[in-house]
């Protein structure tokens, strides 16, 4: 080989080595710091003034695709945490991922406008429209059939418009059952076949995680636009937001931060990532954050990430890194509430 047919191999294996380097995705993503997002400008509520005093803030955990470049940025972060792909993605594509975090989006914004008119004595009336799938478990006999955002419409023929009444009536079946399910997938009825099969010890099913789908009437009429913004954990703070904005509360503190999933009953719970969301909080000049609480007991550490629960994280994380941000823990959308009126 002459010099220079050396020198363009040579020149094509650093280009190659380049394009790996550079652009060849992982198995791997990485969770970091995100924003600290006002919820103000997305919520518009008809004959109600925009809050003035105080911002209303929903944290929120960048995930971003690793590649071997970006893999070497991420392990000098300190604030970044480097997990498998699968781990947050699970079986779903971007296109299914992103539409179930839309669904938790608009559950979560549904649950917030029912704590808050409820709790400003206005009124607001439920409908159930049936369920969401959100995940579906590898031992089903569904996989591949059903998908995470179809929305179930029936069960051999039996319409319901809950969960909990689907879950009752499927542990009604004898444990292997056959079932006809129809599902509205992308706008069109599909139905599909199998049958109960083992999900775990003692317990037979159709082996998925459900939603409700509901829909809302209140009054005064409310619009919550929530950008980009996905997944669930913004339920508290929009509820604080609209709750604030109907009554036209005001309270001593320009810049609230804080996450926690909410239901119909203003219960607040635990999410992911809230460390990284200690500091985006901080990173946008929060002086309070709300943590969801839940008691430390035993079995609530066996299964929680890092055997620490949500307060507890974040509690270690500010002292650590928002020294003068106080964190307020919550167990539901009240003690928020009585915690900003103090």
């Amino acid at each position: 080989m002459n010099k220079k047919m050396l020198k363009r191999v040579l020149y094509s294996l650093i280009l190659l080595f380049a394009f790996w380097f550079l652009f060849w995705p992982l198995n791997l993503v990485v969770e970091q710091p995100g924003d600290a997002t006002n919820i103000q400008p997305m919520v518009k509520i008809d004959g109600k003034k925009d809050l003035k005093k105080n911002q209303f803030m929903v944290t929120s955990v960048k995930i971003g695709q690793l590649r071997p470049f970006s893999f070497l940025l991420a392990k000098s972060n300190q604030h970044a945490t480097i997990v498998n792909k699968k781990d947050i993605f699970g079986n779903q594509n971007n296109s299914e991922y992103n539409n179930v975090q839309k669904i938790y989006m608009n559950n979560s914004i549904n649950n917030a406008i029912i704590n808050a008119y409820k709790k400003a004595k206005q009124p607001v009336k439920i409908k159930n429209n049936g369920v969401y799938v959100l995940q579906v478990y590898n031992n089903s006999n569904f996989n591949n059939k059903i998908k995470p955002g179809d929305l179930i419409k029936s069960i051999n023929g039996v319409s319901l418009d809950e969960s909990k009444s689907y879950i009752k009536y499927v542990k009604s079946l004898s444990k292997h059952a056959k079932m006809k399910i129809q599902i509205k997938r992308d706008g069109h009825l599909i139905s599909v076949s199998g049958k109960k099969a083992k999900i775990a010890k003692d317990f037979y099913g159709i082996g998925i995680g459900m939603i409700d789908d509901i829909s809302i009437k209140e009054n005064p009429k409310i619009k919550i636009n929530p950008g980009d913004l996905g997944g669930p954990s913004g339920g508290l703070m929009f509820s604080l937001q609209v709750f604030s904005q109907l009554t036209n509360q005001q309270y001593s503190y320009n810049k609230i931060a804080g996450t926690g999933i909410i239901d119909a009953k203003g219960n607040v719970g635990e999410i992911g990532g809230i460390d990284k969301k200690i500091i985006a909080a901080n990173n946008s000049g929060a002086k309070i954050f709300f943590a969801p609480y839940v008691k430390p007991t035993k079995s609530v550490l066996a299964l929680e990430e890092n055997h620490q629960t949500n307060y507890q994280t974040a509690v270690k994380t500010a002292k650590k890194y928002a020294p003068n941000m106080k964190v307020i823990p919550v167990k539901n959308f009240n003690e928020a509430i009585n915690y900003l009126k103090e």
